[in-house]
């Protein structure tokens, strides 16, 4: 799988950071002058693997999302990173390091604000982006290094841990196409592979057509920016998933978990930003979702 940038001369990478005992961090961002500090470790970590990285624009937002916040269409954390770059100061005084953190009362501004719904978890990550002439370069030797090689150095970690009041077990740094990667695996690891297809279309080929068409699993299409959820009644999930069933309990509990399946694949794709729709299927065939 490959992420294609929107523009080729930008890399989109994050700070991953595994918290101990998946305690969330006190702080939603570093404060602004911590932020200034870190985006200069963050320079000084990449360069290091990637002399070519001092030629570039780095920002970095300073605050701290779910993995799934980053796997949006469109990319909008590290788009609100090029943007915020966009409007920084200096542009024609070379490459510039900026970090973005909490305004001078603490307050956190809403470019940086985390979706509340998931504010939870053992994975955290900072986006950060890179731009300019040198960055399709330093960006290819990243995406090359940054799974191996793409550990934070000690006192990188020590800001962010100090910064954020968290309990980091490890801090690294991952490309975008990495991170994705972690959460395929993860979803693969939770029982959740079949639905993979759908979103890796919604995040990769937005244009394209993708389907979930194996029973037992919900009847699902993706096309038109959206997924579609087959509805089905007793009978027609009976017909599709349970033909050979005649136990009244056994499929009262069959079409129950079905539901609850159907539910827990639109609050996965609801977290990546994927809109989805149910619809009636009175038939349970695929063309009744076009």
């Amino acid at each position: 799988m490959s992420l294609t940038p929107a523009e080729p001369a930008i890399f989109r990478g994050v700070i991953a950071l595994e918290l101990r005992d998946g305690t969330p961090p006190q702080h939603a961002a570093l404060a602004a002058e911590a932020a200034g500090d870190l985006v200069a470790m963050l320079g000084r970590d990449l360069a290091t693997l990637v002399p070519g990285v001092r030629d570039c624009d780095l920002a970095l937002l300073a605050a701290h999302f779910d993995p799934a916040e980053a796997l949006r269409p469109g990319w909008p954390l590290h788009r609100r990173a090029s943007e915020l770059l966009q409007r920084a100061p200096g542009q024609a005084q070379g490459a510039r390091m900026v970090g973005f953190g909490a305004d001078a009362a603490g307050a956190v501004p809403m470019p940086l604000q985390c979706d509340p719904d998931l504010h939870g978890g053992g994975l955290r990550i900072l986006p950060f982006v890179l731009h300019g002439e040198a960055a399709q370069q330093a960006g290819d030797a990243l995406e090359d290094l940054l799974l191996d090689r793409g550990m934070a150095a000690a006192d990188t970690a020590l800001a962010l841990q100090d910064g954020l009041g968290a309990q980091v077990e490890h801090a690294r740094y991952l490309s975008l196409h990495d991170l994705a990667a972690m959460i395929a695996l993860q979803y693969r690891n939770s029982g959740l592979d079949a639905l993979w297809p759908l979103l890796e279309a919604a995040l990769l080929e937005p244009e394209a057509e993708a389907w979930l068409d194996a029973p037992p699993e919900p009847l699902a299409r993706y096309g038109d920016g959206e997924v579609r959820i087959a509805l089905l009644d007793p009978t027609a999930w009976r017909a599709r998933n349970a033909a050979g069933e005649s136990d009244c309990a056994r499929l009262e509990h069959g079409f129950a978990q079905f539901q609850a399946r159907q539910r827990q694949f639109a609050a996965v794709l609801g977290a990546h930003g994927v809109p989805v729709n149910f619809a009636h299927c009175a038939n349970a065939r695929v063309d009744e979702l076009r």
